[in-house]
């Protein structure tokens, strides 16, 4: 077996693991308890004004008897405020605050929220009318703090597709891997208890603050995922601006990373030596003239698809088309790391 062999062996095993390990969790009935909380929505905004009315709309229309939703707008220069206050409902306060970042306007509303359970969406986010529902039917023990639901793409571009094929792709791992367990519950759609934020100290003010949020919570409990609550969500639109978003999050990410195989800094490594496999080996296979070979990675990538394509929702076109996004996501993420490492090396050197 030469190294090209080698090499997409490595690739399908990698991830053919992650899938079983999805169509396993797919028969796994994941807990959940029936209860009616009252809950307090939390929605940040900063020079939104494009946004905030479907963002306030899709919180107003939840699928839930008692809840009430906070627009804290964080110093905005824009008409955001005014915007917000012209929604008149009896479950709305607005409040408007000095911009001092997203995890303190955040903090200012916990101050002010009357709910026992906390939901966060942002401004440039869509929840589904069930979304709040699904979050609250997680909390199925007292050990559960916080929920995370699953975050999808809004848009027709092509870097906004693979951006809700990446998110679709992030569904399955986390469903398959992270039921119990959730790495991060992301700020378009997440719950916790509030006695759990206000003992952890609240929103951690950081460049990923749901990450770190996260983080602190599980000093006090577990944080689970829920497969079925889900927000839409604006992404970038431009490679630039995807590039910087992905840059601030990853440099954050990597100053919060800790031990442990599955979550931290050897899963990363690992990550990206597949990538780096997933970047090499299908356009060398296809040189080479290996096309059979470089078919079968194509066919058992869109199969890897296909199944998370049917049962979280997504198009059947972008499924075919993975095996391209796939290859794309793998070159911007190696790229990426590779300079998330040397900035962060560089801090340490020169600190």
């Amino acid at each position: 077996m030469n190294l090209l062999h080698l090499g997409l062996a490595l690739i399908l095993l990698w991830d053919g693991y992650f899938f079983f390990n999805y169509i396993i969790s797919l028969f796994r009935n994941y807990q959940t308890k029936e209860w009616t909380p009252k809950v307090s929505v939390l929605i940040p905004a900063y020079n939104e004004e494009k946004n905030i009315l479907k963002a306030i709309e899709s919180a107003l229309s939840q699928d839930y008897p008692d809840f009430e939703v906070l627009l804290i707008d964080d110093g905005s220069e824009d008409n955001t405020f005014r915007v917000a206050n012209s929604i008149k409902d009896p479950r709305l306060r607005v409040y408007r605050v000095k911009h001092k970042g997203k995890a303190k306007a955040l903090n200012f509303g916990l101050s002010k929220a009357r709910g026992e359970v906390i939901v966060t969406t942002d401004a440039d986010s869509v929840l589904e009318k069930n979304a709040v529902r699904e979050l609250v039917r997680r909390f199925y023990s007292g050990e559960v703090v916080a929920v995370g639901g699953q975050v999808r793409v809004l848009g027709g571009s092509f870097l906004e597709r693979a951006q809700d094929v990446e998110h679709l792709r992030i569904a399955m791992f986390r469903r398959a891997k992270e039921l119990d367990d959730l790495s991060v519950a992301p700020g378009p759609v997440s719950a916790f208890r509030k006695e759990g934020l206000e003992g952890s100290g609240g929103f951690v003010d950081d460049v990923v603050e749901d990450y770190a949020t996260t983080k602190a919570l599980k000093g006090l409990g577990k944080v689970v995922y829920a497969p079925r609550a889900r927000a839409w969500t604006s992404m970038p639109r431009k490679l630039s601006s995807l590039w910087r978003q992905r840059r601030r999050w990853f440099l954050g990410d990597l100053r919060n990373l800790g031990g442990g195989f599955t979550k931290e800094w050897a899963f990363l490594i690992l990550g990206d030596l597949v990538a780096l496999l997933d970047v090499i080996v299908p356009p060398l296979l296809a040189i080479s003239g290996l096309w059979e070979l470089f078919l079968l990675w194509w066919g058992v990538e869109v199969v890897t698809m296909l199944l998370p394509t049917a049962i979280e929702g997504g198009k059947i076109s972008d499924a075919l088309l993975f095996p391209l996004y796939l290859w794309f996501w793998a070159l911007f993420y190696l790229s990426l790391h590779l300079y998330g490492y040397a900035a962060l090396l560089g801090e340490k050197v020169f600190k």
